[in-house]
């Protein structure tokens, strides 16, 4: 007990893996967000933080509260989608703090999903802009990082991504899109950083009630389906945040290009007994086998 005590106390207290490192996250939001739950667990373990969101997400989050806690780390409004601005913020970060060490993108949008659009009937110009938003916005905050000479060799960058790339969720929808283009520009950039000495990747994580997670239709079913799946279910927020940091230290120096599962081990699960039975049980109804359409599994 006493071990576990103190193995726990050493958690709370950091290990000091990013001692001396300084970097910047892109999308914190609130509590509930992994974004702002890794800029905790940065600061924790000894980083210097810029902190950035759009304009309207500084006016309804509480990023001031995360960035006292975080030391008074700065706070930048940016709209990553536009180049103008993402070249001023890093203008002002080197300014401020020197070449960052890690740049973190946890950043997504659909409106097409807050509208309840079907996947079928998508508003094109909604599409492109979740595109731009989730994935685009990566290619863009790196080039701006480059050109401004705002990132340091062998510095590390994260982005949050989720299996709906890899796979087809429906409620998911054109964020699925954005998700697989946004692994598709790791892919492609990472070899192009790698001339810096700079590694990229992606981090897919268990669905995580955050609140861009609550505007997704029957999140709450996909959550626990993905609970009850996974052999060590679903990883917190807080818990990805740890793993975040691995990747951002100088552990992982020869990790790159990598789309890396932080799902408790649902990724590589095809199904359980437990689920079996519930499936074999609601197959016995009737009703629910011909409201699912397994006739023919269309959706939307």
């Amino acid at each position: 007990m006493a071990d576990q005590q103190r193995a726990k106390g050493e958690t709370d207290m950091g290990y000091g893996l990013l001692k001396g490192k300084k970097g910047v996250v892109f999308g914190a939001l609130d509590e509930s967000s992994i974004g702002w739950q890794i800029a905790l667990a940065a600061y924790r373990e000894g980083a210097s933080l810029a902190l950035s969101n759009v304009a309207v997400a500084l006016r309804i989050g509480t990023l001031d509260d995360l960035a006292e806690a975080c030391g008074e780390a700065s706070v930048i409004p940016c709209d990553a989608t536009n180049m103008d601005e993402l070249k001023e913020l890093f203008t002002r970060v080197k300014e401020e703090m020197g070449e960052v060490d890690f740049i973190v993108h946890s950043i997504g949008m659909s409106q097409n999903i807050r509208k309840g659009k079907p996947y079928r009937q998508l508003n094109y110009d909604w599409y492109l802009r979740t595109l731009d938003v989730s994935a685009i916005s990566l290619h863009k905050m790196m080039t701006a990082a480059l050109e401004n000479k705002a990132i340091a060799d062998g510095a590390s960058i994260v982005a949050m991504s989720y299996i709906a790339a890899q796979r087809n969720y429906s409620t998911y929808s054109d964020m699925g899109d954005a998700k697989a283009l946004l692994e598709s520009i790791v892919r492609s950039y990472g070899s192009r950083l790698a001339t810096h000495g700079i590694r990229i990747n992606t981090v897919s994580q268990s669905p995580t009630q955050t609140r861009a997670g609550s505007g997704i239709d029957n999140f709450d079913k996909m959550f626990e389906f993905a609970d009850r799946t996974s052999p060590l279910g679903n990883a917190t927020a807080a818990e990805c945040a740890n793993y975040v940091v691995t990747l951002l230290s100088d552990l992982t120096r020869k990790v790159t290009m990598q789309n890396l599962y932080h799902d408790g081990g649902y990724s590589s699960i095809g199904t359980t007994l437990p689920m079996l039975r519930l499936f074999h049980e609601a197959l016995k109804d009737q009703e629910l086998v011909d409201g699912a359409g397994f006739d023919h599994l269309e959706m939307d």
